[in-house]
């Protein structure tokens, strides 16, 4: 999951990538870049020899400026690498000769897949606890408040439980704001998960507001599920092997309803709600975070009989609604059993993946889930780093 916490951490485990934003309408031939970016550095910090983050504190934090259209012929890119590049920008002039060795791109107007929907982080526990860690003037370059409006720790709590102490806070300049990354989604979980200090069924309202006011656009918000109160499962536990118990199937349908009608009343709309998050975790009872074990045919069920009808006949009929929310593995094949009953698929409006385990499968699953249901658009869920040991697999 993307956290939102005091460092932007890149880590570079993976071979260099350049992400290249061509702002340019040319054909793509050859080119030469001739500027470099003046937007404040990274100020970096190695965490050995392919880990840096950039560092943003009480004195510094870096900015990557909106970008502004080019002239025709020009381009304009941001570079992040394994040398310590994080997102450096350059421009430079398209060439009408090609080069006798270089890099060609070809653009096809014509081929096109699935919009992009945008780029996001997680409103978490963990995300709440590191930011309110700091101090005043690096909350103040972080969130990109005023000193007289950082809500500090003792301003939350007339909010949240003395107990939990789980401020999901608003946002980060670095990641929301026009001079940051413009970030326009947010996952909020539904109660507690792998990122809180302790195991908690829905009890509190988290405060994103300050995240919608400082991006240029809307804040595509996105919720999910860990696990229902322990008295609705199967093994009357947050973690471990258990299922939603057949009799609560429309409570907990109904349960993630009053979630929206509870944010709605503080004047927060979801964009979308998934089936909520990793159903294998309760399969295989490995971990002790909240998780609710699904079957395909099971989950299959409560969304045709029960989430689905209960979504579409409330005042939220507009909000998505994302299936599986768990690995790559687990596709196409979980996703076409659950799409093979019509009334299901009819509720669902795309498909969330996770990256874990992304090394041994590849990326080809994805590409057969899309050509399998090519109405349902797919969205990355979830994603952080140092959970599991590096994984590498060859696709040749």
């Amino acid at each position: 999951m993307m956290v939102l916490a005091c460092e932007r951490a890149i880590t570079t485990e993976q071979p260099s990538y350049m992400l290249v934003l061509a702002l340019a309408v040319a054909l793509v031939t050859e080119w030469a870049v001739i500027s470099v970016s003046t937007d404040v550095p990274c100020a970096p910090r190695s965490y050995g020899p392919t880990r840096m983050v950039c560092v943003c504190n009480s004195t510094h934090c870096d900015t990557v400026d909106k970008p502004t259209p080019v002239p025709k012929g020009r381009f304009l890119w941001y570079t992040s690498n394994r040398g310590g590049l994080r997102f450096h920008k350059t421009t430079g002039d398209f060439l009408p000769t090609v080069a006798p060795r270089g890099l060609r791109l070809r653009v096809s107007r014509s081929t096109e897949y699935q919009a992009v929907v945008g780029f996001g982080g997680a409103f978490t526990d963990a995300a709440g606890i590191n930011i309110l860690s700091l101090s005043t003037q690096a909350q103040y370059n972080l969130l990109k408040f005023e000193p007289n409006t950082i809500v500090m720790r003792s301003k939350l709590l007339k909010y949240l439980p003395a107990r939990s102490l789980s401020p999901r806070v608003f946002c980060s300049r670095s990641y929301f704001s026009p001079e940051g990354l413009e970030f326009n989604v947010g996952r909020v979980p539904i109660a507690g998960c792998d990122f809180s200090t302790h195991t908690y069924s829905y009890d509190n309202i988290p405060l994103i507001k300050r995240a919608q006011e400082l991006g240029n656009k809307s804040l595509l918000l996105l919720a999910g599920a860990w696990s229902p109160p322990p008295w609705m499962k199967t093994n009357n536990d947050y973690s471990g092997f258990g299922f939603l118990k057949e009799e609560y199937y429309q409570t907990w349908a109904d349960y993630h309803i009053r979630f929206l009608d509870a944010y709605k009343m503080e004047g927060l709309k979801f964009w979308a709600i998934s089936t909520g998050n990793e159903p294998a975790n309760g399969i295989i009872p490995v971990n002790r975070f909240n998780s609710l074990g699904w079957t395909p045919y099971t989950q299959r069920t409560w969304i045709a009989e029960n989430l689905g009808p209960a979504l579409r006949n409330s005042r939220h009929k507009k909000t998505k609604l994302l299936a599986l929310d768990d690995q790559r593995f687990m596709l196409p094949w979980w996703v076409n059993i659950v799409m093979s009953d019509e009334k299901a698929a009819a509720y669902i409006d795309g498909v969330a993946v996770h990256w874990y385990w992304d090394g041994l499968f590849p990326a080809s699953l994805l590409d057969y889930t899309h050509d399998s249901h090519p109405d349902k658009f797919l969205l990355a869920t979830e994603a952080c780093v140092g959970t599991l040991p590096p994984l590498h697999a060859s696709f040749s």
